[in-house]
């Protein structure tokens, strides 16, 4: 006899180990089994790697330190990291924590109206054939559209207040999120929809227990390429009037002619769009600790010990 829709699948993901969690193995007894040798060197020399990933911005920026003060690099081209440091101190605390937040909560507000109207619409036509039928023409033909192209309409459309600069990040947010979610969903097994056919699976329960997760690493990655795109369709959205934020900081730069006000900008967005796609990482890594994912770290050592 079938299962009805309220059985569980035949797996149980608390017995999944964790992508990239450096938990032990278990032997077949069930008792965990420490790491060999092999695996802690590699260990180390991961640790090893990782603090030299830190470490080299910071030897970029002292060799750009070096070659400017040697007058290889001209400064009015490329100004030396402490002088753009000293800008912004300059600038004070005050001044320049009002242009981060003016960026952020654009970036966060545009970023979440586009990933949620993103998700519903992609998830309907990843479901839907005929629906995707319907409007993928129209979304192939918006998303060739520069971001430029989209300022003059939406000044003459919403004015010049925040709800121009938010609908454009939202545009920037709302097609990488849109495809990740379509393709993500079209990739699913048809064995694992054969299979919650079998056990009788509801449509929603179909959705929820199958489709979504198989889907969810495709969805996160096209989250964060979004919220990336959202950092850089900002700069377009603060061109719109903007009295502050880190692109009214970068047009007041190249207006005025200071290339330390430019680059400490640019700077500025690279430190937040790194933060941003860091805390979207954790959260991928906290909703996506079921999968056992391919690891090259721990599959090349066990590999190893097998010889």
């Amino acid at each position: 006899m079938a299962a009805s829709s309220d059985e569980t699948l035949p797996f149980d993901a608390d017995k999944v180990r964790r992508p990239g969690s450096h938990a032990p193995l278990a032997d077949r007894a069930g008792r965990a089994t420490p790491p060999s040798r092999q695996q802690r060197q590699q260990q180390r020399g991961l640790r090893r790697w990782r603090i030299a990933g830190l470490l080299l911005p910071l030897g970029l920026l002292a060799l750009i330190e070096v070659l400017v003060r040697t007058h290889v690099v001209p400064d009015h081209l490329l100004p030396a990291p402490t002088t753009i440091a000293e800008t912004l101190w300059q600038m004070g605390a005050a001044r320049l924590g009002r242009h981060i937040a003016a960026s952020t909560l654009r970036v966060l507000a545009g970023f979440a109206i586009g990933a949620a109207l993103a998700l519903v619409l992609g998830a309907a036509m990843g479901l839907s054939r005929r629906l995707d039928a319907l409007l993928e023409p129209c979304f192939q033909a918006l998303r060739s559209i520069p971001s430029l192209a989209w300022v003059p309409v939406l000044l003459l459309w919403m004015g010049i207040d925040e709800a121009p600069k938010i609908t454009l990040i939202a545009i920037g947010a709302f097609f990488p999120v849109h495809l990740s979610v379509v393709a993500g969903i079209r990739g699913v097994d048809r064995k694992l929809v054969e299979l919650g056919a079998i056990y009788r699976l509801t449509p929603a329960a179909l959705f929820r227990r199958i489709l979504l997760p198989v889907a969810l690493p495709q969805i996160f990655t096209g989250l964060r390429t979004g919220l990336s795109l959202a950092w850089m369709f900002m700069v377009a959205a603060e061109l719109i009037a903007a009295t502050r934020g880190l692109g009214y900081m970068l047009s007041d730069g190249r207006e005025t002619g200071r290339p330390d006000l430019v680059f400490g900008a640019i700077l500025l967005l690279a430190v937040l769009g790194k933060l941003s796609d860091g805390a979207m990482r954790w959260l991928e890594n906290r909703v996506l600790g079921w999968r056992d994912a391919f690891d090259a770290f721990h599959d090349s050592s066990r590999a190893g010990e097998q010889r």
